[in-house]
């Protein structure tokens, strides 16, 4: 049963926004499509050994009646920070498309102001604008790498103006193909981080063949168990204080990939209600 929002160790914030998705439409409805793949779960977690639900979960939406990144973004930071304002809560942000991160990310950065990113995904999204607006989610991580580390993993799409970008101050990015063996990439993220990390997943971080329902799907991503292994490893080694989960465009007729989603997230959650 759901948990009430004074209560729940776990809040988790749907946010069906969609603007400037570019090649498959739909990631507005990734949010309630999420919701019905959680309810396929069992709330046995399997590798814990636990029933995470127990520690309470609450789930709120934040429509976004129509409007634009200009009028909803600031919405979704209020709601964001009123939820951290709560205290002792983890909050998971679910899209929608990526370009949300830019209105999450920055209550964070408020309440922790030693806080690097984890950026999970298939592209670099460092463009300062696309097709005529900062606000797209090719730009999802650009405001942000101004003010904090950001450490980018699984990346294999990246824009020759963003290539200036990789590797300059406070971005680091392990491209794909340079970096296979996973525990060596952990390590090497681990190193990258600060001990306070919020992590930003773009589902299409995992290869097509885990998660075929994303907005931009590029091949060659995380194998299921690679992604998980290395979001372990970064959960018990760090203080993660929140997550979004981006990108989820789910498919007529196929059910797998908002599943996917949702067991990623219960299994982030379990990790989180075990770590420090």
């Amino acid at each position: 049963m759901p948990a009430p929002l004074r209560d729940a160790r776990f809040t988790v914030l749907l946010l069906p926004f969609e603007r400037t998705t570019c090649h498959r439409k739909g990631t507005r409805k990734g949010p309630p499509r999420f919701i019905e793949g959680s309810l396929g779960l069992e709330r046995w977690d399997e590798e814990l050994r636990q029933q995470t639900y127990k520690a309470g979960i609450h789930t709120l939406e934040l429509p976004p009646r129509g409007q634009a990144a200009r009028r909803y973004f600031p919405r979704v930071e209020a709601e964001v920070s009123r939820i951290l304002s709560l205290g002792g809560k983890t909050l998971f942000s679910i899209g929608g498309e990526h370009s949300l991160s830019q209105a999450i990310i920055p209550p964070f950065l408020k309440r922790w102001p030693g806080l690097s990113i984890l950026h999970f995904d298939a592209h670099a999204d460092l463009r300062p604008a696309y097709e005529g607006t900062p606000f797209s989610h090719a730009c999802a991580l650009y405001p942000v790498s101004r003010n904090c580390p950001v450490v980018q993993v699984g990346i294999r799409s990246v824009a020759e103006e963003e290539a200036r970008l990789v590797g300059q101050g406070e971005v680091t990015t392990f491209l794909m193909h340079e970096h296979r063996d996973i525990r060596k990439l952990a390590a090497k993220a681990l190193r990258a981080l600060t001990d306070t990390v919020y992590l930003s997943i773009d589902l299409d971080g995992f290869d097509p063949s885990v998660v075929p329902g994303v907005g931009t799907p590029q091949p060659g991503g995380f194998s299921w168990h690679e992604a998980l292994d290395l979001l372990r490893t970064v959960v018990r080694a760090k203080k993660v204080v929140g997550v979004d989960v981006m990108e989820l465009c789910p498919l007529e007729d196929d059910v797998s990939s908002e599943v996917a989603a949702s067991k990623l997230v219960y299994r982030l959650m379990g990790w989180l209600l075990n770590s420090r």
